[in-house]
């Protein structure tokens, strides 16, 4: 087990990267992103994004039907600990490695390649945001073109004026919703599930505010 840092009693993040086999663009921010990690976790054929960028995981989990068998055997040869599961499995390999994350520590979840052209994979991936959001653990998707991550209580988000914002109820309401700093504002607004009300806000200022009262939003900052 990977224990918490603790210092004088005071417990810090344990920072922890998730990597699956979706779409990853090989910029310098991934990179960074990756390698400021304490802990890093690979999924099954996510291991081709981390051996392009020369990286090695702290563990390597899945039932491995989509690795390549060199990119195993690569990290096999590092002595990368790995945990195999049976292809008939009950939870997907991005779930095991959530559960794996925090069993072992991790405070701050970053997901990256679990968007991708497998919308099934795409959509149980976001909503593993929401079990993290209901565990209290800051968690985030990142992708070329997305950062999503869950709401439940006032938060403050940073961008750029122009940048779009979506807010998408994934409880059956939410309730009391209020944005400040946005071009489209909401006072104690109630959203149910499935409304598009919440879609392609803008930024009118650097910080905004997304403040709710009852249920979970799953906010997404984008550009196109």
């Amino acid at each position: 087990m990977f224990s918490q840092f603790n210092f004088h009693g005071i417990n810090l993040f344990m920072k922890c990267i998730i990597i699956a086999s979706g779409t990853v663009e090989y910029t310098r921010k991934i990179s960074k992103t990756i390698k400021s990690a304490q802990l890093i976790v690979c999924a099954d054929g996510g291991a081709r994004h981390l051996k392009a960028l020369d990286i090695s995981p702290h563990v390597l989990i899945g039932d491995f039907d989509s690795i390549q068998k060199d990119d195993l055997l690569f990290y096999q040869k590092k002595n990368v600990e790995i945990i195999s599961f049976s292809p008939k499995k009950n939870q997907t390999d991005s779930e095991l490695c959530v559960n794996w994350a925090l069993e072992n520590s991790a405070t701050d979840i970053t997901m990256i390649g679990v968007t991708g052209t497998r919308m099934d994979h795409t959509l149980a991936n976001i909503l593993l945001l929401k079990k993290l959001a209901q565990k209290n653990i800051p968690a985030r998707i990142i992708n070329p073109n997305n950062e999503i991550f869950a709401v439940m209580k006032k938060t403050w988000i940073n961008g750029s004026i122009g940048e779009l914002l979506s807010i998408i109820p994934i409880t059956e309401k939410v309730a009391g919703v209020t944005l400040k700093g946005l071009e489209y504002p909401l006072k104690n607004e109630t959203i149910p599930m499935g409304s598009s009300l919440g879609i392609s806000n803008v930024f009118k200022e650097t910080s905004v505010c997304v403040d709710i009262k009852e249920g979970i939003l799953l906010v997404t900052k984008s550009k196109d």
